[in-house]
């Protein structure tokens, strides 16, 4: 993943999260835990979030997300990923950055 170029994300509470940049119709094969964010490109190196969410399965498929027809509805164009292992760790990052930016494809 160090080949990719990456973004810090800030949450809610200042913390600061790194993840690495993909296009979107990337394939991840590692089965780790990860959270990710589905984003949209504004202008070049700027993104807007469009749906964050986490995963104890990287390599799952994104194409059968519940979330997929508004995250294509919004022209996501990127995955963000951002390993983390710990269920507890991803759910705590998921929470504060989805209160600091209030993704479109978040309920």
């Amino acid at each position: 993943m160090a080949d990719a170029p990456s973004i810090l994300w800030p949450g809610k509470s200042g913390t600061e999260y790194k993840y690495w940049i993909y296009t979107i119709s990337t394939i991840f094969t590692d089965k780790k835990g990860a959270n990710y964010i589905f984003a949209k490109e504004t202008t070049k190196g700027s993104y807007r979030p469009i749906y964050i969410g986490q995963t104890g399965d990287l390599s799952e498929r994104f194409d059968n997300h519940h979330k997929m027809p508004c995250i294509k509805r919004n022209e996501a164009t990127h995955i963000h990923v951002h390993i983390n292992n710990n269920e507890a760790n991803r759910l705590k990052e998921e929470s504060d950055l989805m209160q600091k930016w209030n993704p479109v494809c978040n309920d």
